[in-house]
């Protein structure tokens, strides 16, 4: 399995209400070290998002994924985050925490094209 590196991901999940924990997978965060690569992708289903919440806030989850998405593309988009590097931005998007876009656990693999992995897990997992 030459030209491999490891990656890690995690699944970004929409939890409309906290306290009622129902969740469902939006995004995908890829992480892979040895190329220095970091990204996000997202799709909101808002019919799942409904379902869950009539009255959920569907301008502030996207807003919530967009700004997840700008971390890993890093500038001016990741705002205090912007001089961090790919791994420290990664950790710091999978860090526990308690809202609406919650990350979930970290899982890892092997790819030669972290880039084509983020959309493979994204139709696989999310859409």
């Amino acid at each position: 399995m030459s030209g491999r590196d490891v990656y890690e991901y995690a699944l970004l999940r929409v939890v409309p209400r906290v306290e009622r924990g129902e969740c469902f997978n939006a995004g995908v965060l890829v992480y892979c070290r040895a190329q220095s690569f970091v990204a996000a992708r997202t799709h909101l289903d808002e019919v799942k998002l409904r379902a869950l919440d009539p009255e959920a806030d569907v301008s502030g989850v996207l807003a919530a994924l967009r700004a997840v998405e700008g971390v890993c593309i890093g500038g001016a988009a990741a705002g205090q985050a912007a001089r961090d590097d790919a791994g420290r931005r990664f950790r710091w998007l999978i860090a526990p925490r308690s809202t609406v876009v919650q990350p979930g656990p970290v899982h890892t693999g092997l790819t030669a094209d972290p880039a084509a992995e983020v959309e493979r897990l994204l139709d696989l997992l999310v859409r």
